[in-house]
C-alpha cells in the first residue's frame, strides 16, 4: 500500500506541472509599459517555485517508496547531521529561492515604485471608500483644490470635500465615478483612501496598489492600448467588497480631450 501511494504522489506532482508547462492558463493582455518586466518576473518565479515543488514532491514519493514497508525489527537509519542539518538545510534553500527571485524582479519593481514620474506626467487623484471608487482631475487651471473631510456629502455629491465657495482652485476640478486617460501618456495617479484599506487593481496594467488611511501614496503607469479594463478592490473592505470596482477607459487623445469637457461641463 506505501508503494502504491509513493507511486501515486509521484503522478499527481507530474500531473500538477503539466497546465504550467504547457501555459494552458493565458495571462491577461498586456497593456503597460512596464508589464513585459512584470510577466518576465512571474515567469521566473513560476519557473523556480515549479522545479523546488517538483522535486520536494518526487523525493517525499521516493521515501515513501523505499522506507513505507520496512519490515519489523530492520536497522533504522538516520540522516547524517540530524534534524538540525535538515532544518539548516531547507533554510538556506529557501533562503536562497527568496534573495535570487528579490535580484531578479529589483528592476521591475523599481521601474513602477521607484523611478520618479516625468514631469509631464498626467496628476489625477483617486479616492478610495466603501464601496467605491471616485477619480479628481484638476480644471483649467491645472491645480487641485484643498480638501476638506468635514465637508464630504455623498448625498449631494460633494465624494471628495470640496469647497468651491471658498477655494477658487476647487470650482474648476473635474470629479468622476470612472477612470478615463489618454493613450501613451504618462498618468501620476495620486491615491488615498478616506476610511479603511482599499485596493487599486486593473490586472492588464499589471499594477496593484493597497490604499492605506492616513497615507497620500502615489504610482504611475503608462497604458499603451485603447480600451475598458476593471478596476476591482482586492481589500476585504466590508459586506460591500464583493461589488467595490470601476473601469479604467483608456481613450486617444481626442477622445479623452472630449470626454473631460463633456465632464467638465456635468460638474
Amino acid at each position: 500500500m506505501g508503494k502504491f501511494f509513493g507511486v501515486v504522489l509521484a503522478i499527481i506532482a507530474l500531473l500538477s506541472a503539466y497546465p504550467i508547462v504547457t501555459h494552458m492558463f493565458v495571462q491577461p493582455v498586456d497593456i503597460s509599459t512596464h508589464g513585459h518586466a512584470i510577466d518576465e518576473q512571474l515567469s521566473d518565479t513560476m519557473a523556480e517555485a515549479g522545479f523546488a515543488f517538483l522535486g520536494a514532491q518526487l523525493i517525499l514519493a521516493f521515501f515513501v517508496w523505499k522506507y513505507s514497508n520496512r519490515k519489523a525489527g530492520a536497522k533504522i537509519s538516520h540522516l547524517p547531521g540530524g534534524a538540525k542539518l535538515m532544518v539548516a538545510t531547507a533554510f538556506i534553500l529557501v533562503g536562497t529561492e527568496v534573495l535570487a527571485l528579490g535580484v531578479l524582479g529589483q528592476k521591475a519593481w523599481a521601474d513602477v515604485y521607484f523611478t520618479p514620474p516625468k514631469p509631464t506626467a498626467m496628476a489625477i487623484q483617486a479616492q478610495a471608500g466603501q464601496f467605491a471608487f471616485y477619480f479628481r482631475y484638476p480644471g483649467a487651471d491645472g491645480k487641485f483644490g484643498s480638501l476638506h473631510p468635514d465637508k464630504i456629502d455623498e448625498g449631494n455629491g460633494n465624494y471628495f470635500g470640496l469647497d468651491p465657495a471658498n477655494d477658487v482652485e476647487a470650482r474648476d476640478d473635474i470629479v468622476s465615478g470612472e477612470l478615463a486617460i489618454p493613450v501613451n501618456r504618462e498618468i501620476l495617479l495620486l491615491m488615498h483612501s478616506k476610511d479603511l484599506n482599499h485596493s487599486f487593481y486593473v490586472r492588464e496594467l499589471r499594477i496593484q496598489q493597497d490604499f492605506v488611511p492616513g497615507l497620500d501614496l502615489a504610482i504611475h503607469f503608462t497604458a499603451t492600448q485603447t480600451g475598458k479594463f476593471e478596476i476591482v478592490c482586492t481589500q476585504l473592505c466590508g459586506l460591500g467588497h464583493y461589488n467595490m470596482k470601476a473601469y479604467l477607459t483608456v481613450l486617444s487623445q481626442d477622445d479623452f480631450d472630449k470626454w473631460l469637457k463633456q465632464k467638465a461641463s456635468e460638474q
